[in-house]
Parts: C-alpha cells; sequence; structure tokens
C-alpha cells in the first residue's frame, strides 16, 4: 500500500483535502466515504476552507457514513448523522439530500444494514472512503477477529468504548448506546480508494501492524493490504514504529508529479 509521513496532522489533513477536491474536480458527484471522530477533522476542516475560497466546487458531491449508534432517536446531538451533517455537510454547503447513513433508530437493524449495502451500490458505490485507526487495528467498528469479508452489520460495542465515547455523553454511561452499525470491512474494501490517517503516538503500533505485519483479522485495518488503491497518511509520531519509514519518505518524495493520492 502507499504511505505518506507528513509533519503533522495539519499536513495529513490538507494533503487528503486535495485528493478529494481533486475527485470531486474530476467527478463532481463523487460520493465521499467519512468518518467521525477527532483524528478527520483536518481533512473536513481544510476541505471547507478550499470551497470557500472557490477553489473547488463541492455542490454536486456526496457524502455517505462509515457507522452509526443504534437506538439514538432521530435528530440526536451525538448521532453520528448528525455529528457528519454539522462537521462535513454544512460546511461544505451541500444538502442534506446529498448525505447517506444507515438507519439507526429501524425496528429491523439487520434489514437496515442489507439496505444500506443495496443503496451504496445502487448509487455507484464509495468513490473514496476516509478511515480512521483505533489502536487495536480497528477500521470503522469491525473489532479485532471481525471477518474480512464481512458485510455492514450490527455490533455490540466493548465497554472500554463505551467508557471512551461516555464524555461525548455528559459522562453519563446510561446514555451511550450498546450497539453500533457498522460497514464492514467486505463493505469497506468496496470503495475504490481507501485512505487511512493516523495521527500521534498511540496508533504507532497499531498502524506498524497495519502496514508492515501480516494479513490478520487480529488487526482488521490490515485488510487494507488487500486493496488495490489504499493509501495511509501518518505523522511522524504515528510512524515511529515503522521499520521502512525511510524507504517510505523516499518513494513519496520521489513521485512522479502526476501521480496523487
Amino acid at each position: 500500500m502507499e504511505v505518506v509521513i507528513v509533519p503533522d496532522a495539519k499536513a495529513g489533513g490538507e494533503l487528503i483535502a486535495e485528493a478529494m477536491a481533486a475527485l470531486v474536480r474530476r467527478k463532481p458527484d463523487a460520493l465521499l466515504g467519512v468518518a467521525t471522530g477527532s483524528t478527520p477533522l483536518p481533512v473536513y476542516e481544510a476541505l471547507a476552507a478550499k470551497v470557500r475560497a472557490g477553489e473547488v466546487d463541492a455542490s454536486r458531491a456526496r457524502v455517505c457514513q462509515l457507522d452509526e449508534y443504534v437506538g439514538l432517536p432521530a435528530g440526536h446531538p451525538e448521532s453520528y448523522r448528525a455529528v457528519v451533517l454539522r462537521e462535513v455537510v454544512e460546511p461544505l454547503g451541500l444538502s442534506e439530500a446529498s448525505f447517506m447513513g444507515p438507519d439507526g433508530s429501524a425496528e429491523d437493524i439487520v434489514a437496515a444494514c442489507e439496505a444500506y449495502d443495496r443503496a451504496l451500490a445502487a448509487a455507484g458505490g464509495v468513490d473514496l472512503q476516509l478511515l480512521g485507526i483505533g489502536t487495536d487495528g480497528h477500521i470503522g467498528f469491525n473489532e479485532p477477529c471481525s471477518s474480512l469479508a464481512s458485510r455492514t452489520r450490527i455490533k455490540t460495542l466493548t465497554e472500554q468504548t463505551r467508557i471512551d465515547n461516555a464524555r461525548f455523553f455528559d459522562d453519563d454511561m446510561d446514555q451511550v448506546p450498546h450497539h453500533v452499525i457498522t460497514q464492514g470491512i467486505g463493505t469497506i474494501l468496496d470503495a475504490r480508494h481507501l485512505v487511512l490517517l493516523a495521527t500521534g503516538e498511540g496508533k504507532a503500533e497499531a498502524v506498524a501492524q497495519t502496514v508492515e505485519g501480516p494479513l490478520s483479522a487480529l488487526v482488521p485495518a490490515s485488510a487494507l493490504q488487500l486493496h488495490r488503491h489504499a493509501t495511509v497518511v501518518v505523522d511522524e509520531a504515528a510512524a515511529s514504529k515503522l521499520k521502512l519509514a525511510d524507504y517510505f519518505r523516499h518513494t513519496y518524495a520521489n513521485k512522479p508529479a502526476w501521480q496523487g493520492l
């Protein structure tokens, strides 16, 4: 896979935002897969700045969700749909109609998962999927030992994940959902381009296992090794355990000018 080492999170955000902008210039109605959390915020901020500056017209672009809580009422401010609307859709000046996501409040969650997979395929597939990575190597909510062929499905949150997410629910564990809908690893691999962003020393071991370790269900992100166009963007801290870090720096620095992410 392609590994790009950048100085810091801001540089990584700018690099990925330009890749997204270039995609939208080539394909104005591109379907962009987005992730939630703090890691991708520099990407969305940089892309929104390009839109405001008139560097790219994203008005026809579409956005789709990676995962969603199960059981939160419609409009709950901490649903991932609400987060994506706040952090991506509104800053880019998109309409809510451009947004696709699974229905976490559906009565039949299994059917909702299957419907979301069908909707992504009917939309022509995801052109670029942005991913984060957990310290244990998970992507989306595909925890260690998830099937590498899995499709969109319901997953039970680990207790540690619920504890980590309690800060978004006034530190009240009773409010934190127990389940989520997540795109499966197989669904994620259907995207035409996968871009994983990782920053900070805490992600260094997971990045090393993903890039240089064996393909293993114990490290779900290692499935990116199977993809024909996967890019891993890491800052120096997250790259600190890569044995081939110097090689990756040299390779990217000497890429032909026409070859972008």
